[in-house]
């Protein structure tokens, strides 16, 4: 009698001990029945969300220009990019800068356009591979300057660019070069840049799964006036949690997918653009310091501060308190525009209408 006692008590302590996870041979992950551990998802540094090549972690993004004249739409490739950056070049209009993290996996980019100092200096604060056709002067003096590693479609790597035929005879040759992912991808490892960041390189935008800010204003659209020729709207929709972007009237299309282009972050940012005085009217756009911003997620805003202490520095991002700002996991499109404008550049807190939003 006391044997059968003393193997049911043996018997109930053992279960017990599985039921408090005391076995580490059967413990090791309390979410996976098999067993095993399960490895953590390799996360892309610009969105925070899981890589499908988790190999290109630490590879330096491809910095892609883009022409964004309305002559010049629908651009390609842009629902791919992780960061979307636009500013004011010349006579009022934009120009944006797509960067990519896994360029691989984009198909047609463009159309292509010539490199201006901002965006330079973007592609240079993220350690990016800069792709343009052309440029000011004095954008290939800062590229020589700062040592930047760029692919010219004016240039000597031509042959990774090609005129689309259709483009050509409906809105002229200014708006008709391409590029590909797989073009770029192909060629990076023959090209002699480096294609990893430098050990210690950190990315200092950190995310989370809703990144909405804790007591922001209601923003259901937003309205940025870059200049009288270019306002960009910004849609919120609660079904996917994405700010859906509108310029010329029209929604952004990529012209690969044929449907509007959606993000979770968006950031405008405020700093000095001013008249460089010359004969093509160039705008000097100051980089580095600090400046106010808003930032727009879950249909809210918040004020932030931005900061860029050097050429070979990125964006980052405060809130009031001083605390950094933790954005939502998806794409990012940031708009720096000028803070000498009278006007309101920045309009929210109230629900448009768009025709064309469907």
């Amino acid at each position: 009698m006391k044997k059968w006692i003393s193997l049911i008590l043996a018997i109930c302590l053992s279960l017990t001990c599985v039921g408090c996870g005391l076995l580490p041979d059967t413990a090791e992950d309390s979410n996976n029945d098999s067993g095993t551990k399960k490895e953590a998802a390799v996360l892309n540094p610009l969105t925070g969300e899981a890589l499908e090549n988790p190999d290109v972690v630490n590879n330096r993004p491809v910095a892609v220009m883009l022409n964004n004249l309305k002559a010049a739409m629908p651009q390609m490739g842009v629902s791919q990019a992780d960061v979307i950056y636009e500013y004011i070049v010349e006579g009022g209009i934009t120009r944006m800068v797509g960067i990519f993290q896994d360029i691989s996996g984009v198909g047609n980019i463009g159309t292509v356009r010539s490199a201006r100092p901002c965006f330079v200096e973007t592609a240079a604060g993220l350690d990016a591979i800069y792709i343009h056709a052309g440029g000011s002067d004095e954008a290939y003096s800062d590229m020589d300057a700062w040592g930047i590693d760029h692919l010219d479609g004016c240039g000597a790597a031509s042959d990774l660019f090609w005129r689309d035929a259709a483009r050509m005879q409906s809105v002229g040759m200014e708006h008709s070069m391409l590029t590909s992912g797989s073009n770029l991808a192909g060629y990076l490892p023959q090209s002699g840049f480096r294609l990893t960041h430098n050990t210690g390189y950190t990315y200092p935008i950190t995310f989370k799964a809703d990144g909405t800010p804790s007591g922001g204003t209601d923003a259901a659209t937003v309205t940025v006036k870059f200049s009288h020729y270019k306002t960009g709207v910004f849609s919120y929709h609660e079904d996917d949690r994405l700010y859906y972007i509108s310029e010329y009237d029209a929604p952004y299309i990529d012209g690969n997918t044929e449907k509007q282009v959606g993000v979770t972050n968006l950031l405008v940012l405020k700093t000095s653009v001013v008249n460089s005085g010359d004969g093509a009217g160039h705008m000097i756009v100051d980089l580095q310091g600090s400046g106010s911003g808003t930032y727009f997620c879950g249909g809210k805003a918040v004020d932030i501060t931005w900061q860029k202490n050097s050429t070979n520095d990125p964006f980052s991002y405060t809130l009031s308190d001083g605390s950094p700002l933790v954005m939502g996991a998806g794409h990012s499109y940031v708009c720096v525009i000028s803070q000498e404008s009278s006007e309101m550049p920045v309009e929210y807190n109230r629900k448009i209408t768009l025709p064309w939003a469907g």
